[in-house]
């Protein structure tokens, strides 16, 4: 079955490498703007825009909402895009400013059908924004799929390649959501048992990654950042290192 299928590839990558303390961040305010920020670029880019605004002191729902839009694009220049990600950035305060008098608290508290519906109504939100707000701002049991997860199915001839995003979200779901409670014990709460440095995609931990989670959302959030691992040192877009990847064992044979 599919959901075995990616039961193991957990398995095989978490033995591998451990928790990957994604997603990087200090606040959900920053998870959201890197969500926004991330929208075709490479996370490099990203973190260098976030750092501008973190020592502009500006990466903050108050930041956000004061900062003229010429300035906070000159900030997030190096994530590409910058004058419709300002955009973008300055429409969420504002919706937060309307609708939730610009609490974050009240706005993830949400139903997480409702949220996730009401985020894809904003401008510049797809379905992995959405998604990516939704489970590392917010702490709702939603998978995150990205180019990395599409990749690595069609590869391994788990899906086909016309393969929609809520076919492969609800496939990841279905798989981890039976996973959740057998891996609750060597998870640790998120804490790393592996002493050789950061494999995969992992980060150091930060306020964000080591915050209390649910058993499912912390196998989501795992499963997320070991995909992202894979797909940025293995299954490259082009010239792939299948024979290097933890994963190659399961590549179906020619």
């Amino acid at each position: 079955m599919k959901e075995d299928e990616i039961q193991s590839y957990y398995r095989t990558l978490f033995h591998a490498w451990g928790p990957q303390h994604w997603w990087p961040a200090q606040s959900p305010l920053e998870v959201i703007v890197g969500a926004f920020l991330t929208q075709n670029t490479a996370w490099t880019n990203v973190e260098r825009a976030l750092g501008n605004l973190r020592v502009a002191r500006l990466l903050s729902v108050s930041g956000i909402r004061r900062v003229p839009l010429a300035k906070l694009e000159r900030l997030i220049r190096p994530s590409g895009y910058f004058r419709q990600k300002a955009n973008r950035l300055k429409q969420f305060i504002a919706h937060l400013d309307k609708h939730y008098a610009g609490s974050l608290t009240k706005l993830l508290s949400l139903p997480t059908n409702q949220l996730r519906e009401e985020l894809l109504n904003l401008n510049g939100v797809g379905p992995e924004t959405a998604d990516s707000i939704l489970l590392y701002a917010g702490n709702h049991p939603v998978f995150v799929v990205d180019a990395y997860t599409r990749r690595i199915l069609v590869r391994h001839a788990i899906l086909s390649e016309d393969a929609t995003y809520e076919e492969i979200r609800q496939l990841f779901e279905r798989a981890l959501t039976s996973l959740a409670e057998s891996v609750e014990a060597s998870t640790e709460n998120g804490k790393p048992h592996l002493e050789a440095g950061f494999r995969g995609a992992a980060h150091p931990p930060s306020a964000m990654s080591t915050a209390k989670h649910t058993v499912l959302t912390q196998v989501y959030n795992e499963m997320h950042g070991l995909i992202v691992g894979v797909g940025k040192n293995y299954c490259r877009k082009s010239q792939p290192r299948c024979d290097q990847c933890p994963l190659q064992k399961f590549l179906p044979s020619m």
